[in-house]
Order: structure tokens, then sequence, then C-alpha cells
């Protein structure tokens, strides 16, 4: 079997499976059943015990409402603007949101001008709000009363605290933001005085709301997970797309001690992170037309009249960095999430991060990593080029093998064993170390795609993104010639249309290249170029009756 027929009819494979499946999801959308009808008792954004967790009453008891309270105004159209280090915030009056983030120190996908805006685009929210069994308290659709702002995190200040605050029913709650610096986790806490005459027992609920479009950037050439994911102990990492949200289909993960819920996109990940332990309920729930939400019900437990109830949580709204994932919650640096080659894909995604603090450039590092690579594979590669190369030497006694015995297929098949036994060629010898090197390369594909650090990193010249497409082509162009290169140094395949097919596979495969990131590219143009060396080498000798085996003892 041709060895560079092999390569290119994986490649061939793998892109197929990806286009495949960006139209599946384009299909599910499409495909997507029409919205139920909303009840119009109360708003379809807040969460329901029967969704999570079954707020428990206080045996013996009526919660009820102190004199005189009033439940605040809904719908204030106020906000507060909050500025640190790495980000711009907004919380909103209703409900004390956080309505928009934006991103310091990353820019927009399509215009570098501009910072990145990860909550706010795309109808993006985090919101909480209080559950009780038969009492009313603040939700995120309650008013709270905002300090004067703007705020900014001045310089030496390690941390902000921005306090908001509502009343309802008896209950005075405290809704409590506090910033941190160089940090993207936010943390978020509840402090409920219960003014009522009966004990209360109020859970809280964590949600973020998301529309289902994708994020700007995604193709169908280049298309990456955007939903909710969820991560308990027991279950682990669990991802649920939007189009089985629109079946109704029920979360993976319903309740546990443990865990989060979260909603990533490319690059860029949101997840509510309760602290310390304790049973949590998980939902997730179509909204609206286009519209979800995910999250869970945390029992903050029972709050004894005159007494007052606390409750923390972390927010994380930032980039999938996974040393500051990982330092937050168990699980969360599987946000960045391998596939079925994590195993593989983490390790090389470390080395590649170790060469970079080493060669202080992305680009270096590619090409740094592209080259370990290739000497960690180089006897399995020496092993197909020799088979190619041996192939490539008897080509013209198989031509007149089946020339002789065109018509006799047995008889063909049986001279071209004998001449295979005699020049100890094994046709299938160039088979299996492409195979097995088929899952790294895959794996690295997924590092390169996955890894926020590659994002607008620079290389040199033309290339000022090595996670964007080149702007001028010249690396798939380039990565065409290579691969023009190696057809030419394989065996020339007997039959006239094969012939052709393996001269116009370089062009079709460059073209998909076009819509891939440039430093998966670079990573091709290297690995074809030094192949292209290793094969040159390994022929030249084999053609001038050298053993590169016992030449290499020697």
């Amino acid at each position: 079997m041709d060895t560079r027929r092999l390569i290119l009819f994986f490649i061939f494979s793998f892109s197929l499976v990806m286009l495949w499946d960006a139209w599946q999801k384009q299909q599910a959308k499409l495909n997507a059943p029409p919205p139920a009808p909303a009840a119009a008792a109360r708003d379809a954004t807040i969460p329901q015990p029967s969704q999570g967790l079954p707020t428990p009453a206080v045996p013996g008891s009526t919660p009820a409402v102190a004199p005189g309270a009033a439940p605040a105004a809904s719908a204030p159209q106020g906000k507060l603007r909050v500025r640190t280090d790495v980000m711009i915030a907004d919380i909103a009056a209703e409900g004390g949101d956080l309505r928009y983030v934006e991103l310091i120190q990353h820019k927009d996908t399509l215009d570098k001008n501009k910072n990145f805006v990860l909550l706010g685009e795309h109808s993006y929210f985090a919101q909480t709000g209080l559950l009780a069994q038969g009492l009313e308290l603040p939700t995120h659709k309650t008013a709270f009363s905002l300090p004067a702002g703007p705020l900014e995190m001045k310089a030496g200040e390690a941390r902000l605290a921005v306090r908001l605050e509502a009343q309802m029913n008896g209950v005075k709650v405290a809704k409590i933001y506090t910033f941190h610096r160089g940090a993207y986790a936010i943390d978020v806490s509840y402090e409920i005085a219960n003014g009522t005459a009966s004990p209360i027992a109020p859970s809280v609920y964590l949600q973020l709301l998301r529309d289902g479009k994708a994020p700007a950037g995604d193709s169908m050439f280049l298309q990456t997970y955007t939903g909710p994911v969820f991560y308990t102990d027991a279950e682990k990492f669990q991802k649920q797309d939007f189009s089985d949200i629109d079946k109704n289909k029920p979360p993976p993960v319903k309740a546990a001690g443990d865990g989060w819920a979260g909603i990533i996109q490319h690059y860029f990940a949101t997840a509510w992170l309760p602290q310390g332990s304790g049973r949590r309920d998980f939902y997730s729930k179509k909204v609206a037309d286009n519209l979800y939400s995910a999250g869970m019900i945390v029992p903050v437990g029972t709050v004894a009249p005159g007494a007052a109830g606390a409750f923390a949580a972390k927010l994380y709204v930032g980039p999938q960095d996974q040393d500051r994932l990982k330092e937050l919650s168990p699980g969360l640096d599987l946000v960045v999430d391998y596939g079925w080659l994590t195993i593989i894909a983490q390790p090389m995604f470390w080395l590649l991060k170790w060469l970079h603090a080493m060669l202080g450039n992305w680009g270096l590092a590619i090409i740094a990593l592209t080259v370990i690579i290739k000497a960690v594979f180089f006897p399995l590669s020496a092993a197909s080029y020799k088979s190619m190369a041996r192939m490539k030497k008897v080509t013209p006694r198989l031509t007149q093998i089946r020339e002789r015995y065109g018509n006799d297929r047995m008889k063909m098949n049986q001279a071209m064993m004998e001449l295979y036994k005699e020049e100890k060629i094994n046709p299938l010898g160039g088979c299996f170390p492409i195979l097995v090197q088929i899952p790294v390369f895959i794996a690295l594909y997924w590092v390169l795609l996955a890894s926020v650090e590659m994002r607008h990193a620079p290389f040199y010249g033309w290339i000022t993104d090595l996670s964007a497409q080149d702007p001028y082509y010249i690396l798939p162009i380039l990565m065409a010639v290579s691969m023009f290169v190696q057809t030419k140094m394989n065996p020339t395949p007997p039959d006239p249309i094969q012939a052709k097919m393996m001269l116009i596979m370089p062009v079709v495969f460059s073209v998909f290249f076009f819509f891939f990131p440039s430093g998966l590219v670079l990573y091709w143009v290297v690995n074809n170029v030094l192949s292209i060396a290793q094969q040159w080498q390994i022929t030249r000798m084999i053609e001038a009756g050298e053993d590169p085996d016992k030449k290499k003892k020697k």
C-alpha cells in the first residue's frame, strides 16, 4: 500500500468528519422544535424548585411578612460600572446581575483595536437569586440599590468590594461582589437577614443565561463547542448541547454534593463555583427562542427569626487559562477539552508551553515541538521511508510484471510477491508507522486549536495571529508545494488515473488548510519539510546501493 496515499486518506477522512459534524450541528439548529409557550404568571428565566432542589419547608412554621415591608420595584434601569486591571464589568440594578464583562488583556476576534467582550455579547448574563417555599425573596428580577459609581480598583489595591442591597417581605438581602487584582474569578456572596417572625430556609440559584449562537470566528471548517458544561467528582466533566436542551433533555448531571456549572465557548469560559461542600442540584432550560439557562440551586440552610445566613460562591469569567482554572476548582481546567486524546494532548501542551518559556515565541515553540515529535518518531518514519524507497526502486520491474500478466491476476500477484521476497520488501511496511503517528497529529491539532495562549500570538512577518488564518495564504501554498514534492518522491502508481489524483491531492488539501489556524499550518509545513529531508536522504542511500540500517550501526 502506498504510504502517502494512506496519509492523504486519513487527512481527507478527518476533514470529512469535521465537515459532517458541522453540518449536523447546523441541521440540529434548523430542525429544533418551536419553543413551548411560557406561563404568563411567572418569568421563565427564574428557576422553580421542580427544576432543581426542592426548597425545604421549615417544620411547624409559616413564613410571615414583616409589617410595613413592601416588595422592591422591578426592572430598574440603573447599572454600575466597575473597572479592575483585567476587566470592565457592569452590574445591573435589576437583580444585581453581571450584565457585561470586557476583558482588557484580550482583544476582539474580528477587531483587534477593541477589547474582547465576553458577557453582554450574545445575550450572555450571570444571574443569581433566592428561592424559599411560601415566601417571595429577591431574584434576578428584583431591584437592588447600587453604590455610587463608577468604581475603579486603584493602584496598590488588592481587591474591590461592591455591596448591593434589597429588602422584600421582611428579609433584608445584601449581595456582595468582590473583584481581585489580576483575577478573573469574582467572589459573589449573600448576607440574608431574617426580619420575619418565623424561620426561613432559602436556597440560592446560580445561573448563566446565553443564546445559542456560535462566537465570532467559528466557521464550517473551524467549529468548536459552545454550550453548557457541568462537573461533579462522580460524573466528571459533561457537556450538554443547546440542541439537547431544545429537546427537553435533562442535564447530564442532576444532583451532587460538589461540582460546578458553566458555559464555554472557544478560548473562554464562564462558571459558577459554589464554595465548600453541600448539596447542589443542576438544571438547564430553554427560556425563550434561542435563549438558554444553565446553573444550579444550592440550599443556604435555616435562618432563624432575627438571625442572618450567609452564602458564598465564585464566578469565573475569563480565558481558558489552564493554570488559573486548575487552582480555582477541581475539574475546571477540563473546559480546555481535548476529547478522547487528552492523555496525549495534555503533556504535549505542557511541552509546548515549556518551549515557549524557553524561546519566547509561540511560533518558534511550534517549530521546536515539531522537531521533537519528528525525532521521537524517527525510527518509525525511517521504516516507512525505507519501504517507499525500495518500492520506488523496483517500480519499473513491477510495471513490467503488470504488463506481462495483465490478464492473469493470480500469476501477476504471485510474481509480485516473489519480487517483494527477493528484494526483502514488505508492501505494507510503511503503513503501521503512519497509523501509530495519526493520534499524535490529531492531538496536536486540538492543542493548537484549543489553547488560548495561541490566540492573537504573533510569529514573524505577515503572521500576526497564530490562531487565525494566514491572511495571504502563504503557509497553505507552501504546504501544498511540500506535499507535491513528497508525492513526486513516492513510487508512481501504475494506474494513470491514480497518478493524476496523487498530483491533484496536494492542491485539494491545501484548500482545506486555507481555513485552518496558521499555527497548525506552520506545524504541517515544518513537518513536511523535515519529512522531505529524511525521505530524500534514505532514498538516495538506497538508490546508491547502501543499507541505511547497516550504515547507522557503523
